[in-house]
């Protein structure tokens, strides 16, 4: 896979000759020129925008996400060459420079305005307020599941499509013929009639003369040839081989290697450093004072690591190092509890009218859910290599939002982005945590102090200790039965909402809600995790509709199943799990069977978690898991992204939780914030139903349902009914009534 030329972007470049170029157009005017020299090279012949063609047939996909191991470069350029009737075995991918050009408009265009249908004499116009709009913002983020749903659909197809529409006027032109009898195939365009055939590259400098179509035709799923095929994803084999760069591997000349200790307790300064307790470490070069932290410089990263350990400093005391976790959660009951004293409940969503419903009730059912703090722990820790040089920064490191990452390092050194280089390399995990730039600014700021270029990378335990968290929060459920057990009224209060807007909201039948939160700020500072607030919501929504059901004596699938009797899209995932788990087969002794559902980012994923309770572990045995995101694009990375997805959530529900101590983070490597173990996984299957509604995300659906149907296995299984998380804290040899006593 090809990455962006640094000497093409520093120079400006000049197309060499036979260059084509194509591009949507946009106004105002055609974007093609600017582009050019940002992907072109000297042994380039033809750029634009999102594709470009070469003498010898290639065609390479210009690509505006990261790839951090989730499949995008591959499904993206499916996208596109499908729409083409490109040879796939004739693409590549080239990741789009930080630059303005390659701001994402097309992500936000799908996400703000979705499938809305707009006159071709329009869709200039608005393809240009949101580029106006992205490039003023410096958008070019990676995550949320957005890259097929968003830049695949809105940006990647029609390109595509485009294409290959000039091409076809540009070959019936050139054999003067009419151009509905002319077919493309692999790359080629062929006339039956009268046996002609030649490679997009021979039309391809008329076709680049032609207006593309702002709105051309886009296939059906019948039609497809690449989309919906299973691939070799296109990063796999440098991921084998180890040509793959990350970050991390990023070695310019005379590299340095730095190593960093941030103020323990969030938001603190550096009040004074002892250089003199250093002075003599082999290796040492510079010691370098950020506002809230000290950094080491040396000519090995384990040099300056060691003197870092060595180092005396002090940081200040704000008041924050007094905070422990227990404080934490007291100021999150006062303040729910004084919120609904005082009337000050912020709402969320409310439909019916509750306290009709409360008193015609035969039974009330109430609980109480808590989450801790969660790192994302990706392998790769943080890391950037940083080299001020010839009146600009440039910059090595794996991101999930390039530009936004130029912009604010140009931000930091109060200097142009324009005077920003930033070569993307692979992520190495990332989860949300690479969203945010404080690790590059670091470095950049570093670098400013010396004449040569340093790598920064944290330690495991400062990654562990100065993440961006996923919110700790507390959630609370009361609901009214009537008498034959069904809900009448569904009221849910929560500590702090974030993203996205209908995490806490449910699918069910139940005609009288008020989900409402409170805010209730700490000093921890939050963080993008993977599915956001659907990780935490589907653990609290459906732990409660399984103690509802248990409370109605009923079957917890079968329960879910009657409420959700007029979606049908809920009841096929539904069905697909519990069919596939074989639901109601008996399990042996110690065994247990737990279901959830939840819709996250356009996608319904419904999983079945099958456990055995060993001597009070938990032992995951089988997790089936249904996903309907419209479409696979890419079936087994699908396949790939729901088994991500299931494994992080079952390492967040039984082991992760990050805590506070003196102000600090207290866990600092994976002794105490441990993994699930390639041992521990169990036997995964994915079910893909392509239900054919709108494109729907995969990167983030497969995680919020595993909590949730992971404890409703526990308690199917010993009936101890689990709800604050980690699983680890809790004590499970003893058995309780259980779901298989009254089901």
């Amino acid at each position: 896979m090809g990455k962006w030329s640094r000497r093409a972007f520093i120079s400006g470049g000049i197309i060499s000759g036979g260059a084509v170029l194509f591009g949507i157009a946009i106004r105002p005017g055609n974007r093609v020129a600017k582009v050019a020299p940002l992907i072109s090279d000297t042994n380039d012949t033809i750029f634009n925008v999102w594709l470009k063609i070469s003498p010898n047939n290639k065609i390479t996909v210009v690509v505006p996400h990261a790839e951090m191991g989730q499949g995008a470069h591959t499904t993206l350029a499916m996208m596109l060459a499908d729409e083409l009737d490109a040879d796939w075995n004739l693409v590549e991918v080239l990741e789009a420079p930080a630059h303005k050009e390659y701001a994402n408009y097309a992500l936000a265009k799908g996400y703000a305005l979705g499938d809305l249908n707009f006159p071709s004499w329009l869709v200039d116009t608005i393809d240009g307020f949101f580029l106006t709009a992205t490039q003023a913002i410096n958008l070019q983020i990676t995550g949320g599941s957005t890259a097929v749903r968003t830049t695949g659909k809105f940006a990647m197809r029609v390109a595509g499509a485009s294409t290959k529409a000039v091409l076809l006027e540009a070959a019936a032109s050139t054999w003067n013929v009419p151009t509905d009898e002319l077919t493309t195939k692999n790359s080629i365009i062929q006339h039956t009639e009268s046996s002609r055939s030649a490679p997009y590259s021979e039309f391809a400098a008329i076709a680049a003369q032609l207006k593309q179509p702002v709105k051309p035709n886009l296939k059906m799923p019948d039609e497809f040839q690449i989309m919906g095929t299973n691939v070799q994803r296109l990063d796999i084999p440098s991921k084998v081989d180890g040509s793959a760069k990350f970050g991390i591997d990023a070695r310019p000349p005379s590299l340095k290697f730095a190593a960093i200790k941030t103020a323990p307790v969030f938001g603190t300064k550096l009040k004074s450093v002892d250089e003199v307790s250093i002075q003599n470490m082999p290796g040492v070069r510079k010691v370098i004072q950020l506002d809230n932290a000290v950094a080491v410089i040396a000519d090995g990263y384990w040099q300056a690591e060691n003197a870092l350990a060595a180092l005396k400093f002090v940081f200040e005391d704000d008041g924050n190092e007094l905070v422990e976790q227990s404080d934490i959660f007291k100021q999150f009951e006062n303040d729910m509890n004084n919120a609904i004293k005082n009337s000050a409940e912020i709402t969320d969503f409310q439909k019916g009218d509750i306290n009709a419903a409360l008193e015609s009730a035969n039974h009330i059912v109430e609980a109480e859910y808590r989450v801790p703090y969660l790192s994302h722990a990706p392998m790769e820790p943080m890391n950037c290599t940083a080299w001020v040089h010839d009146d600009i920064c440039e910059i090595w490191t794996g991101s999930q939002d390039p530009l936004g990452f130029a912009a604010q390092i140009a931000d930091a050194l109060e200097i142009d982005v324009g005077n920003v280089l930033l070569h993307n390399e692979f992520l190495g995990g990332a989860f949300g945590r690479r969203a945010f730039s404080d690790y590059a600014i670091q470095a950049a700021k570093i670098a400013t102090e010396v004449p040569y270029p340093i790598q920064l990378i944290w330690s495991r335990e400062e990654d562990m200790r100065h993440d961006y968290y996923r919110q700790a929060s507390i959630s609370r459920f009361e609901a009214a039965l009537d008498n034959s057990g069904i809900p009448i009224a569904w009221i849910n209060q929560y500590v702090e909402k974030h993203d996205p807007v209908e995490a806490p909201y449910i699918p069910y039948a139940i005609d009288n809600q008020h989900i409402h939160f409170t805010e209730s700020k700490t000093h921890v500072p939050w963080g993008f995790w993977r599915s956001v607030d659907h990780s935490l919501h589907a653990f609290f929504t459906e732990s409660f509709i399984d103690e509802l059901a248990f409370a109605a004596t009923k079957d917890p699938y079968a329960y879910r199943r009657d409420l959700l009797a007029d979606s049908p899209r809920f009841l096929h995932a539904l069905d697909t799990a519990a069919k596939k788990s074989n639901w109601d087969s008996p399990l042996p002794d110690n065994w247990g069977r737990g279901i959830a559902i939840h819709k996250s980012f356009g996608t319904i994923v419904a999983q079945v978690i099958e456990v055995e309770v060993l001597e009070g572990r938990v032992v995951p045995r089988r997790a089936i898991c249904a996903v309907d995101a419209g479409f696979a694009m890419h079936p087994n990375g699908m396949e790939a992204q729901m088994e991500s997805g299931i494994v992080y959530g079952l390492t967040a529900a039984l082991y992760s939780e990050i805590t506070i101590q003196h102000g600090a983070v207290a866990q600092s490597n994976f002794h105490d914030y441990p993994m699930l173990r390639i041992n521990e996984s169990p036997i995964i299957e994915t079910y893909i139903i392509n239900g054919g509604e709108q494109i729907g995300g995969g990167g983030e659906p497969g995680t919020p349902a595993v909590a949730p149907a992971l404890v409703n296995a526990i308690f199917n299984a010993t009936g101890k009914r689990i709800r604050q998380l980690p699983i680890r804290l809790h004590d499970l040899s003893t058995k309780e009534l259980s779901s298989k006593d009254v089901a």
